[in-house]
């Protein structure tokens, strides 16, 4: 059984997954851009998985390949999107 943080302050594995993986796209970024601007790419442990026409294609694939993740979907040269904390974490129960 996976207990809650106790903390709600401190962070847990998923977000730190989740910012390695902004922390790896923003390293990548100038190349991403000079290769694939507008593509989506997915990311995983750091690296470049692949790249796609679509987000509906990466996340069809990221899911196929990764389950519920972490991975990071990103359109290159888009902005990053916020998302309020409710789609980000869901809370688990005892």
């Amino acid at each position: 059984m996976r207990q809650q943080n106790p903390d709600p302050a401190e962070p847990t594995f998923e977000v730190d997954a989740i910012n390695a993986e902004i922390a790896a796209y923003e390293r990548m970024k100038q190349e991403l851009e000079q290769k694939y601007m507008g593509k989506w790419v997915l990311l995983r442990e750091g690296k470049l998985v692949s790249v796609y026409d679509s987000f509906e294609d990466a996340a069809a694939e990221a899911v196929a390949k990764f389950g519920r993740g972490p991975y990071l979907i990103r359109q290159v040269g888009a902005p990053a999107v916020t998302l309020p904390a409710s789609v980000m974490f869901c809370p688990v129960y005892a």
